[in-house]
């Protein structure tokens, strides 16, 4: 299995896209402007307490009350607590993290009003973003993850991943860490350290612990909570961090910025595959050239066909998200038994990839089409478990129920990737009535004559629909050389899958839009 991943950085946003043998299975978007709030730390304070639920709302800044149950704040909360209220009382000298006292919290017994008072001030990491009505999730275990170990303050334990499986590997590794550790201080080694030298561990146990040291500087010197102390990386260097091995041959990034970060980080972590991050300089827009846009489209929306005429609709609730199996209008030779069994094999590889490209989270209920033998459903459960051992996020499948359901309950840390596929009627505006599309063509012409003679700008580029492109470059002399021995070579034309049909958009050599967009059609 090859791997790539495809950034599309925008003015306004960032899309990451990662392909396994070019199928889409996982999907990302942010805006420019949005932070990445799962493992952001903060500064906050309790604002209530909620004994019923043995938990508080605490505010860090967000929209809505971010929710911290009694559950949630770790062993290290009571010793957390303490010394951060040693730190804020002294805004000049810093107390000595080696010498923070720990205290013991019973979580067996305790309770969130003997643990916490409103008003407190606190140190807390998100772990899901706020979803639907519902405000950020926030824990009190902290911790900072790094390419080959997580540093967990306060704690002193050493943990070893389960999948490194050679006792004198895990034996060697526990070893080290404890050697090089600094006090106070927990690590869990991940599965990428097996076999890694103690230099290596060294320099990035010291980089995760300088940004501890940071965190503290940034509570001892805020004013005031809420305040952040510390901000996750991008979406794009958690990825690498989390997911890079030697299955990804490309990285393809639009932008020299973004660029330049991502090759310095793999050259960081991974020095001899530096070469896969690649700077895309093509004419036509990144995803269009790597076939991503026409996945997209065709991966997302409420109904999803995937083989031989079979699909998925999918729905998405409050409380969970339902999943429906049809055979369409599949025929076939063979048994309707038979039938059913591969329609439904086909649905569970659908259905492992929508839930990792659409991050669905929570609990999923999906209705397969009956099966009769015990063996079949059997091997439907199977296929799906099997599908779904690629997927990073926790997951619980059980088997069919007796009435041919099946429930899959998946971690959730943000929102439901949600992409509107259709499109609005980009002739009519919802008015119902058009102007004669025969004229497009001279519309389009009158434009471009607008944005050379009256704007003077005489090099740009003009996007359309694929079909629209295909038309103004067919034959002999086609009408894009007549525009250009008209208004001059500066005019670029280029098609766009993300265009509606009858859709136009002038892009200047800066990459700024030019809006020639007329009354009516902003309406």
């Amino acid at each position: 299995m090859t791997s790539e991943l495809t950034i599309n950085v925008q003015p306004d946003s960032i899309q990451i896209a990662i392909t396994e043998d070019g199928n889409l299975v996982e999907y990302q978007k942010e805006t420019q402007q949005m932070t990445y709030a799962v493992g952001n730390l903060y500064l906050g304070r309790v604002k209530r307490l909620m004994p019923g639920l043995n938990a508080c709302f605490v505010d860090v800044g967000s929209e809505k009350e971010a929710f911290l149950h009694f559950q949630d704040l770790g062993p290290q909360f009571a010793s957390l607590r303490q010394y951060i209220k040693q730190v804020r009382s002294n805004r000049k000298k810093l107390v000595p993290f080696a010498k923070a006292q720990h205290i013991p919290l019973d979580e067996k017994n305790g309770n969130i009003a003997t643990a916490l008072e409103q008003g407190d001030e606190i140190v807390v990491q998100v772990t899901k973003e706020p979803i639907s009505t519902k405000g950020p999730r926030l824990t009190g275990e902290i911790s900072f993850a790094g390419r080959f170990l997580v540093l967990i303050p306060f704690a002193d334990k050493v943990s070893v991943s389960s999948k490194i499986k050679s006792p004198e590997e895990r034996a060697r590794l526990k070893q080290l860490i404890h050697s090089i550790k600094p006090k106070n201080c927990g690590v869990i080694v991940r599965t990428v350290a097996e076999g890694k030298r103690v230099a290596e561990l060294d320099n990035e146990l010291s980089v995760l612990y300088r940004r501890w040291e940071d965190c503290l500087t940034m509570a001892q010197k805020a004013e005031k909570p809420p305040h952040l102390i510390f901000e996750e990386t991008s979406r794009t260097i958690a990825i690498l961090r989390d997911m890079l091995n030697s299955s990804y041959t490309s990285i393809h990034i639009n932008d020299e910025k973004t660029y330049n970060e991502v090759r310095d980080y793999v050259e960081l972590i991974d020095p001899e595959r530096k070469n896969i991050v690649k700077l895309y300089n093509g004419e036509l827009p990144i995803f269009d050239n790597f076939a991503i846009t026409k996945q997209i489209k065709s991966s997302f929306g409420r109904i999803v066909s995937y083989k031989s005429g079979a699909y998925l609709v999918i729905e998405h609730t409050e409380a969970l998200h339902v999943v429906d199996v049809n055979s369409g209008h599949r025929l076939k030779a063979g048994s309707q038994e038979e039938n059913a069994l591969e329609v439904n094999l086909g649905a569970a590889d659908e259905l492992a990839r929508q839930l990792r490209l659409r991050d669905m989270g929570g609990i999923i209920v999906v209705d397969f089409i009956d099966m009769a033998l015990a063996e079949d459903r059997q091997k439907l459960y199977e296929r799906m478990c099997q599908n779904m051992e690629r997927d990073r996020a926790k997951h619980n499948i059980l088997p069919l129920s007796k009435f041919g359901l099946m429930q899959i309950t998946r971690q959730r840390v943000r929102p439901v990737m949600d992409v509107p596929v259709d499109e609005t009627c980009p002739t009519c505006f919802g008015k119902g009535t058009i102007r004669p599309s025969i004229l497009f063509t001279d519309q389009l012409e009158s434009k471009i004559g607008c944005v050379v003679n009256q704007m003077k700008t005489t090099h740009f580029t003009l996007f359309v629909h694929p079909y629209v492109y295909a038309y103004l470059t067919k034959g002999l002399f086609p009408i894009k050389l007549r525009w250009q021995f008209r208004y001059g070579f500066g005019i670029n034309l280029l098609p766009d899958q993300n265009m509606p049909f009858l859709s136009y958009r002038f892009i200047d050599l800066k990459g700024t839009e030019i809006d020639m967009k007329e009354e009516y059609e902003i309406l």
